[in-house]
This record gives structure tokens, sequence and C-alpha cells, in this order.
């Protein structure tokens, strides 16, 4: 699968948006964008770049590497940052790490799932 398809599909759930919405808000039918998650077509240039738009990523994003395991580091990261700094916080921040930090394995859970099926 490339790596424009798993982002694609990757970006779409996080973002919570539906095919159709995505499609059309890149001027492309639902189908299109269910094929190009499969990856049994490709865009051509203007589609990816009308998609990266949509979704606030660049083309070097979403077409050169897996932003899902970039989200991991990210998590790791926070995980660190949570850990060695939750004695000075405040609980206001340690509540929204904490969403930030439960989100991000929803998004993954998710997505792990959508990939099973």
């Amino acid at each position: 699968m490339s790596l424009f398809s798993k982002n694609l599909k990757y970006l779409r759930e996080s973002k919570n948006l539906s095919q159709n919405k995505l499609a059309e808000l890149a001027n492309v039918n639902q189908t299109t964008i269910a094929r190009w998650e499969k990856d049994e077509i490709s865009p051509s240039l203007d589609n990816i770049l009308d998609v990266a738009n949509v979704l606030n990523v660049s083309v070097a994003d979403i077409t050169g590497k897996d932003l899902a395991i970039d989200n991991n580091r990210v998590f790791d990261k926070l995980d660190i940052l949570y850990s060695k700094s939750k004695d000075i916080m405040s609980e206001e921040t340690k509540a929204t790490l904490e969403f930030i930090m439960q989100k991000t394995i929803d998004n993954y859970e998710k997505s792990k799932n959508n990939n099973i099926e």
C-alpha cells in the first residue's frame, strides 16, 4: 500500500471526516476516495494538492512519510513529558495532556482496527 493511501485514510479518520465529506471538499466523488485509500488507483498531482490542502498537510507529508508512525513518536514524547513533569504541572495542564494522549491512543487503535478489516 502506498504512503499516500495509508496517510489519506489515517488523516481522514483522525479529522473525523467521512469519505463523502472529504470527496466533497476535494471536488472528487466518494468512490475515488475509497479507491485511493485501497490503493486501487493513483491520484493526479492536482488531486494530491487538493487533498493535502483540505487536510491541512503538505504534499511531502501526505506522500513521503508514514504519518501514523510519526504520530506515535509524538505520543512517546508526550508520555515522557507527562511522566517527568506531572508533579509540577497544574491540574488543568495534566488534564489537557491526558486528553491529548487518550485521543492519540484512540485514533491509533481505530486506524489499526480499520486496517485489519
